[in-house]
């Protein structure tokens, strides 16, 4: 599932291109994957104008004209935002399109996604101001501290791992970069978020910021089926450290890494390295 990483890498590749376009028809092939019914959708989109591409969590967030509102894009598992008929912008090619929004002058965007987990929705500003509230605060903002971190950590008695994977707690990390982050600050994923100490704490928020920082940098990770915007895989995944390497050596003790499901998901860590 595309994370933090990836879809940053989207929002920054869609923001050289789509910025001004105006959305001059919308093709719903696939109307599962709207939040509303197709007609209402097309209605609220037809002669608006994007002009901005954000993000906030793991969703896209494309702004519309005059302040009022945005269409907010979740990848869920599979989703991608493939722009076409721009300058330069014709490498990544849909193969499962889902919605398509029209701007003119042969240019679009497909929403293209396999599995069809994804989502979108339009919403007016006061709706998704409110919708943003209700998701947690970016851990790569410069106002998020390590002390709003243990303070969180302190009121749960889940699992560190799930705790990180809570949208509500802490926006965009999903299970590659909290198994990253945890092995890092050599804190184990399936130890109660509570008991997480306070040198720990440092050490994870500091861990927690530089695998996404890294995932951006390096253009998020591919495992299967995420793509950029120009259709090429990130790279990220070159630089996992234990997401993946069940029975792999420890980079730092070469002790294998070990496998544990819970929550009905896998996690990896090192036996030595985490505690």
């Amino acid at each position: 599932m595309p994370e933090l990483p990836e879809a940053e890498t989207l929002a920054r590749g869609l923001r050289t291109l789509i910025p001004g376009s105006v959305v001059r028809r919308t093709r719903v092939i696939h109307p599962d994957v709207l939040r509303v019914p197709a007609r209402r959708f097309r209605t609220s989109l037809t002669g608006r104008t994007v002009t901005a591409v954000g993000r906030r969590a793991k969703n896209l967030v494309l702004e519309l004209d005059g302040g009022d509102g945005a269409l907010v894009v979740n990848l869920g598992m599979t989703g991608r935002l493939v722009p076409m008929g721009f300058p330069g912008a014709d490498r990544g090619r849909p193969t499962h399109p889902a919605v398509r929004f029209a701007f003119g002058q042969g240019r679009s965007l497909v929403f293209d996604d396999v599995r069809r987990f994804g989502s979108l929705e339009v919403f007016d500003a006061a709706g998704w101001a409110e919708r943003s509230r209700q998701i947690g605060p970016e851990p790569l903002s410069p106002g998020y501290r390590w002390t709003r971190l243990r303070e969180d950590l302190q009121r749960s008695r889940t699992p560190l791992r799930n705790w990180l994977l809570d949208q509500r707690k802490i926006a965009g990390v999903g299970n590659i970069y909290a198994n990253e982050a945890c092995y890092r600050a050599g804190v184990r994923p399936h130890r109660p978020a509570c008991d997480v100490e306070e040198t720990e704490a440092r050490a994870l928020h500091r861990a927690i910021r530089e695998v996404l920082e890294e995932g951006i940098e390096h253009g998020g990770t591919t495992l299967r089926d995420y793509r950029n915007v120009d259709g090429e895989p990130g790279g990220n995944q070159r630089r996992l450290r234990v997401y993946g390497r069940e029975g792999a050596p420890c980079p730092s003790c070469a002790t294998p890494v070990e496998r544990t499901v819970f929550g009905n998901r896998s996690a990896f860590f090192c036996p030595r390295c985490q505690s």
